[in-house]
Formats: C-alpha cells, structure tokens, sequence
C-alpha cells in the first residue's frame, strides 16, 4: 500500500476545499506583491498620462466620423449614455467636451479630427506601449521583442481595440435603438441585459483576456489564467468607477482641495486605478499560470 500513497495524494488535494483555499489565497498574495513593485508604477504613470492624452483626440475623430456618416447630436447622446460608467465628476469632462463638439460647425469638427488623428493616434500608441511594457514586466518576461516588434504588436492592439470598441458600440446602441423603436424586449425583465455596465464588463474581460493571451507574452499565456485575469481587471475597473464616485461625493470633498482643477484630479485618479486594474490583471493571470504549471507537475 505505501507505494501508492504518494501518486494518490494529488488526487486528494483536488477534492481538498482547504487546500484549493490556501492555494487561491497565495496567488492572490504573490499577485499584489508583482503589482506593488517598485518599477510597476512607472508604467502605470506612463500609460495613464497617454491614455489621458489620446481620449479627446478620440473623441475628435469619432465626432468627425458621425458628422460624415450621421448627426453628431446621436453620437453625443451616445457618448453621454458611455459616460455613465465614469465617476460624476470626471464625467463632467467628458460630457462638456462631447457638447462642445457636436455644436460646433461640421467644418470645424472634420479640421479637429484631421488634427486629433495624428495626436491622437501617437499618444494611444504610446499609451498602449507602456501598457505592454507594464504586464511583459510584471510577466517577467525573459525574452522581450525587439523594437520593430514591439512598436508593430502595441498599433496591431491599437488598432484591435478601436476595432473591438466600434463593433461592441454600434451592437449596444442597434440593441437598445430596436428595443425601444419596435418594442423588442423579449426579456423585459431583465434590466442588466440593457445595462452600458453589462456590455462594457463583458467586452473588456473578452478584450483582456486577448490581451493577456496574446500579448503579455511571446508564448501564449494558459486561456483559464488569461480569462480569470481579463475577469478580474473588468471587475476592478468597475469597482474603480463606482468606488471613486462614492469617494469623491460622500468621503473626501476634493473641491476643497484641488479647487477648479478638481475634476481632472479625479480624472487622473479614475485613470491610474483603471490602469492598475488592468496590470492587476496580468499579474493574476501570470500567478494562475505558474499555479497551474506547479499543480500538472505535480500531477505528472
């Protein structure tokens, strides 16, 4: 009986809540320690900052885009209905800049766009490339690509995610449009199907879970890490949203701090956790990995 005891102990620990309890719970730990190193916020800062820079120019060019193909009016009604996944007063911004625009004459807006393009277009490059950077570091990732590479995988995601972003758009709103033209809700009673944080919590965990997949990574990442992480950094950038907005509103009055520059304070503030969120994100799933690749060895 003795030689058996070793091969049937594995099997034991799978069916051991205790042991997968203690097993979650130190991926969790080891996680946050990849998260909390002392380079990580470099990259947080850096693609915060980026990101900050590319949405206005975004904003530009979509309006642009609407003015050629439909009334920029819609598209900021549109945009103010997306807006509702921001904290209030960070949404201000966001919501004045879309009014701005959709007033403004359409000359004006296709010049706007034409120069947004080419702003835009570099600082979500670079955004995107302090992203990357960011999870191949908390991946530790020991053979990083080249430059040619690296520049062509962070336009490639660039491009995907813009891509993704239009596509999940026009299905959300063409959802919501025959729902209530042609009074289609065959599930009426389920509010969350016509909820913007449904749709925008499933396209970034399947958006996330791509990215830490393909890209965190020369060689793929495990899908079950990849979709647990993606999972994870939806939440928490849902939670940020809605966590910032109580702060802000019923905690610590920022006002009276930071005065008229209070709303991009909290602007930025949304930004870093969301981004934090996302490299949380990659760091989970790169513990999950290294669990999964413990626990087969150990099986074989």
């Amino acid at each position: 009986m003795s030689p058996r005891q070793p091969a049937s102990r594995p099997r034991d620990a799978d069916w051991d809540p205790v042991h997968w309890l203690r097993v979650g719970l130190l991926t969790l730990g080891k996680a946050l320690a990849r998260l909390w190193g002392r380079d990580v916020m470099l990259y947080t800062g850096g693609a915060s900052f980026f990101v900050m820079l590319a949405i206005f120019p975004a904003l530009a060019i979509g309006m642009g885009l609407y003015s050629l193909l439909s009334d920029p009016a819609q598209a900021a009604q549109q945009g103010a209905a997306v807006a509702k996944l921001m904290p209030a007063a960070a949404r201000m911004i966001f919501q004045s800049e879309l009014m701005r625009l959709s007033h403004a004459p359409m000359e004006t807006v296709s010049f706007q766009s034409g120069v947004a393009l080419l702003i835009g277009g570099y600082a979500a490059h670079r955004g995107f490339k302090a992203l990357l950077a960011g999870l191949s570091f908390i991946h530790d990732e020991d053979e990083p690509r080249g430059f040619v590479g690296f520049n062509l995988l962070a336009l490639a995601v660039l491009v995907a995610t813009f891509v993704a972003l239009g596509i999940l758009s026009a299905v959300f709103f063409g959802f919501r449009i025959l729902g209530e033209s042609f009074e289609l809700r065959p599930l009426r009673g389920v509010p969350w199907l016509y909820s913007e944080w449904t749709w925008a919590s499933l396209g970034m965990t399947l958006g996330m879970t791509l990215i830490y997949r393909w890209a965190m990574s020369r060689r793929p990442v495990d899908w079950r890490a990849s979709l647990l992480g993606g999972a994870a950094a939806a939440a928490l950038c849902i939670f940020a949203s809605w966590g910032l907005g109580i702060y802000v509103e019923q905690i610590a009055h920022l006002g009276a701090t930071y005065g008229s520059v209070a709303t991009v304070v909290i602007f930025l503030i949304w930004l870093s956790w969301n981004v934090n969120a996302v490299f949380f994100g990659g760091a989970l799933a790169t513990e999950v990995e290294v669990a999964i690749d413990t626990h087969a060895g150990r099986m074989r």
